[in-house]
């Protein structure tokens, strides 16, 4: 009982106790040192007992030599122990005694301590099975260790501080009262073995929170793949610079509270039917935290510090949310983030019902009438309806006419419905509400330039031109402003100029520039000055994806289709119809010739700007799969024989037309729109020499009474040298690669 008491007033000097500590050294004197010896015989002979035990027993003449070799341990251990100053700060050697007394009971002491915390610690090791038995008298074997050192191991084992040996501070922490430490680099074990303060230890609670935070980090790491890592994931792996060692015990950890708790998938913040911009439209949510900042060499840490503060502030202005909560619609911003939740989620009617409700019991709340706005919108896309799209438009203006709209939600609002009301054919609606936007922001740059492009839809390029003007007045780098207005500059057949506005606009790589359109003119607009950089420019636009080939250039088509410059009626398998045509064919000329009067005025000039000079007039049967007019009377035969065919006169991305060239007419290398159609020409009357076509780089003539079959959507030109008119009669038939649903659902040309 004296051994466990005190054992008992040495671990209360490294714990808070409620005894005064003049009571504790007063119990500490009554020890005599004859007591002291007494008890570490005793002592030695117990921990010899107990080897003999749990190594299965030994010769009564190795008996002495296990004494002496437990003897030399505790002697070992009695010579490491360092001076150490108690609380009321007296120093003492071995823990006990007078300043000038000597040691008392430092031996005995730190014998205690090693003896009953090996008790404790076999306690805890068969209790959590920290530690096989069988692998360390396996090593102690492999090493040809003796009896003390196989002792000693065994309670280095639980060495968690890294001083080398096991102490009250390894016992704290087996017991769960003390994190694990681990020693500053340079410390040895000599300096480790001091006891800490109080005021450097920290409460069992939080010590258990943070191994259970530890342990749930390190368990989400090794299920994780390296590349999976979430950013908290990797600076938690990386904040801990210290090594891991071999030598340090397990210790047990309260078992994980199980939370059932699934954070959002941050991928759900993005609305599939939604511009990215429009993702961020939303109510202000929390601030995200910081992530830990990984740990650096310390001459690296102050100028790391400063370059991740620049890259967050750079981040943090970047990634600016419109604010679109006036002080009214915070105070029920949790109401406002459920229902949008559900819209982001995908669960629009739901959304709906819950926005639509926010709107009946807060009328005033712009929040809400954006938020049923942008539900009826994403209702209207799953729908496929124009009429709740409508709704849509309809509640985009509702809420930008509320007094109190955030100027960010005014301007959210109604951009967001032009461009509804564009993709519904709106066009002039579209064009008052960005007037209206303008005058609202009138330094908004970009809203100008939509502002530009609405002008454009409407066919009204004097308005557009006059729009992009202002703008380069204002911002004459504007890259976008650049690219329509060379566009403009080009439809006015104003060659030369537009080519640096659609050059300079190309290579400023603004949001809006890249595309196809414009690599489109401006090779063109090159072309027709002479100048051959003008496939540079095609090249560039078939790398950036807009055009399948540098001759193949057409803008709106279906991929996957057969491409090549020439066909045979064979390969069409329109055998049929290439038959009907050649065999009516005079009876096809007949009729036009019939409509080519002069007086009639029913061949009407090329209108596409295609001409570089001549004269080129053409009279239309079928336009986009529809007859045109009362254009079929004046050629009724000819409209009869084609009725049969829907091939051509349902092919909604071409014509059927008769087309006549004058002499000395040249048409500018071109392609068509799409790739969706191939092109047949019936010769009807056909000058013996000075006409012909180029398609690529192969160059064909035709023939009365025969078929040419070419693809369009490759570059192809014509030639009119001869001494009078050529009449051919043109066919435009679907790609026969096209399947009928495709013939059926593809947008008219």
């Amino acid at each position: 009982m004296q051994r466990y008491r005190h054992y008992g007033a040495s671990y209360s000097s490294s714990l808070p106790s409620s005894a005064p500590v003049e009571e504790v050294q007063a119990e500490e004197e009554a020890y005599t040192e004859e007591e002291v010896y007494e008890d570490e015989e005793l002592l030695i002979e117990d921990a010899v007992q107990d080897v003999v035990q749990e190594t299965g027993g030994v010769n009564e003449e190795e008996v002495p030599q296990v004494k002496e070799e437990v003897t030399s341990a505790v002697s070992v251990t009695e010579a490491k122990t360092p001076p150490v100053e108690s609380k009321n700060g007296k120093r003492t050697e071995g823990g006990g005694g007078d300043a000038g007394g000597g040691p008392k009971y430092s031996m005995f002491t730190w014998f205690v301590v090693l003896a009953l915390l090996g008790v404790w610690s076999s306690v805890a090791v068969v209790y959590f099975d920290i530690v096989d038995y069988d692998s360390v008298i396996a090593r102690a074997k492999e090493f040809h260790m003796n009896f003390s050192e196989v002792l000693q191991g065994k309670l280095t084992a639980y060495d968690t501080d890294g001083d080398g040996d096991f102490d009250v501070e390894d016992a704290k922490v087996l017991l769960g009262l003390k994190e694990a430490g681990r020693p500053d680099v340079g410390d040895s074990p000599e300096e480790k073995t001091v006891l800490k303060t109080e005021e450097t230890r920290e409460p069992v609670s939080e010590t258990a929170n943070q191994q259970a935070a530890e342990l749930q980090g390190s368990e989400r790491a090794e299920a994780t793949s390296p590349d999976a890592l979430t950013e908290d994931a990797v600076s938690d792996s990386e904040s801990d610079p210290r090594p891991a060692r071999d030598d340090e015990a397990a210790v047990p950890l309260p078992p994980l509270v199980e939370d059932h708790f699934v954070p959002d998938d941050p991928r759900d913040s993005a609305h599939p039917y939604e511009p990215a911009v429009e993702a961020e439209n939303q109510s202000d949510p929390p601030a995200e935290p910081e992530p830990e900042p990984q740990s650096e060499a310390p001459g690296e840490a102050q100028g790391t510090t400063e370059k991740q503060a620049e890259d967050k502030l750079k981040e943090k202005a970047k990634k600016k949310k419109p604010k679109l909560l006036n002080k009214f619609d915070k105070t029920i911003k949790a109401e406002i983030d459920a229902a949008e939740k559900l819209r982001k989620k995908g669960k629009v009617e739901e959304a709906l019902r819950a926005f639509e409700s926010l709107v009946q019991q807060y009328p005033q709340s712009p929040r809400a009438r954006y938020g049923r706005a942008q539900a009826e919108d994403d209702l209207a896309e799953k729908m496929r309806s124009n009429e709740m799209l409508q709704r849509a438009i309809n509640s985009y203006r509702e809420a930008a006419e509320l007094p109190d709209a955030t100027s960010d939600l005014l301007r959210a609002a109604l951009k967001r419905r032009a461009e509804r009301q564009q993709f519904l054919g709106r066009m002039r609606g579209s064009l008052a509400t960005l007037e209206r936007l303008v005058q609202i922001f009138p330094e908004d740059i970009s809203l100008k330039n939509d502002l530009g492009v609405a002008h454009l839809l409407l066919g009204d390029n004097k308005g557009a031109k006059k729009v992009y003007e202002e703008v380069l007045a204002v911002a004459p780098g504007d890259g976008f402003a650049k690219v329509h207005y060379g566009f403009i500059l080009k439809s006015e057949n104003k060659i030369a100029e537009s080519i640096p506005f659609l050059k300079e606009g190309l290579e400023s790589g603004e949001p809006g520039t890249d595309d196809g359109r414009f690599y489109f003119h401006l090779g063109d607009a090159l072309q027709r000055v002479g100048d051959n950089s003008a496939y540079h420019w095609y090249e560039l636009g078939h790398k950036r994806g807009h055009f399948a080939s540098v001759w193949q250039r057409s803008l709106y088509n279906v991929d996957g289709l057969k491409a090549q410059p020439w066909w045979t009626p064979k390969e069409t398998g329109y055998t049929d119809l290439v038959k009907m045509l050649e065999r009516n064919w005079k009876t096809i000329r007949d009729e036009a010739l019939a409509v080519m009067d002069q007086n009639t005025g029913l061949f009407i000039p090329e209108e596409e700007n295609l001409r570089e000079k001549g004269e080129w007039g053409q009279y239309t049967l079928w336009q986009q799969g529809r007859k045109v007019g009362n254009s079929c009377q004046g050629v009724p035969k000819t409209c009869s024989l084609l009725e049969r065919y829907t091939e051509a006169t349902g092919c909604k991305r071409g014509q059927i037309k008769f087309s006549v060239m004058q002499p000395g007419t040249h048409v500018w290398p071109h392609t068509g729109p799409t790739n969706c159609r191939l092109r047949m020409h019936l010769g009807l009357v056909i000058p013996k020499q000075g006409c012909r076509i180029r398609c690529t780089n192969q160059t064909r003539v035709w023939e009365e009474g025969k078929v040419l079959i070419f693809d369009d959507s490759f570059e192809h030109e014509v030639w009119q040298d001869a001494d009078s008119y050529r009449l051919i009669f043109i066919v435009d038939v679907w790609h026969p690669e096209l399947t009928q649903n495709q013939r059926q659902t593809l947008s008219p040309i």
